[in-house]
């Protein structure tokens, strides 16, 4: 079972893909492995990865551990979703924006919609936000809620979130000042480890490659957990390895030690 992250890890900060990791990620899925993207994206964001690489069937995990897809040809889209979690954003949206009230909000719903305060939009939506008022944001039920500050650095940031000692949810801070939250428990890690069961996977038969903060859980609870040559000291410290850079094909790298 192997376990990718897609933006710093499958494609660069661009966006790009390059093609000895397109061809190493074809020759494990050939060989017979589980390949399965991990990602914060929405899954409208992570389809057009999944499409690339070819993976047709199968299982993915998105919105950090709080969307799980199935993938089959034989289903209309092409997949179908077969887990969500969700949880009531309005405290922790009250906390923060008392905290910090420059950070703009938006909240990925049940329906997989985007709401969002102030014209907030980021690629990893995959759709187009639509403005609501604050209040509507907390009226609504969230699987992923989104923060972000242009007026704090990632370390105040940091600093800010955890002085708000916020209960009922999971969270990690992005490269810049930008927030992920999940209900509670949730993370790659949870949405990965069911999925394991699905496909009997034994535990120390997984690898997982990342590099973002919103890795850690996975890169631990993987039988290999591998970190990707730029990641941030925190993230490295965690894994059993560490990889080349991803404008180095570090991911291609590891994949060819598994065929």
């Amino acid at each position: 079972m192997v376990c990718l992250d897609v933006d710093g890890t499958i494609v660069d900060f661009d966006g790009h893909m390059y093609p000895e990791v397109r061809a190493e990620i074809m020759n494990v899925m050939e060989a017979g492995h589980h390949v399965l993207i991990a990602t914060g994206r929405a899954f409208h964001a992570t389809l057009p990865i999944i499409r690339d690489i070819g993976l047709h069937s199968g299982y993915s995990v998105c919105s950090n551990g709080g969307v799980s897809l199935r993938l089959d040809p034989d289903l209309e889209e092409g997949f179908e979703i077969v887990a969500r979690s969700t949880f009531d954003p309005s405290s922790v949206l009250d906390a923060l924006r008392e905290r910090i009230p420059t950070a703009k909000f938006a909240i990925e719903d049940v329906d997989g919609n985007y709401l969002s305060t102030e014209r907030f939009q980021d690629f990893s939506f995959g759709v187009q936000a639509k403005g609501v008022t604050f209040e509507e944001l907390e009226e609504a039920t969230a699987v992923r809620l989104v923060v972000f500050s242009q007026d704090s650095s990632t370390q105040e940031f940091a600093s800010a979130i955890e002085a708000l000692g916020l209960q009922g949810i999971t969270y990690s801070v992005g490269y810049n000042a930008w927030l992920d939250v999940a209900g509670a428990g949730v993370t790659k890690a949870s949405g990965l480890d069911a999925l394991r069961q699905v496909l009997h996977i034994d535990e120390a038969d997984t690898v997982a490659i990342g590099d973002g903060f919103n890795d850690v859980e996975m890169l631990e609870w993987a039988g290999r957990g591998v970190a990707m040559g730029q990641a941030p000291r925190e993230v490295k410290r965690v894994a059993d390895e560490v990889t080349d850079t991803v404008h180095d094909g570090g991911l291609a790298t590891v994949l060819r030690t598994l065929l």
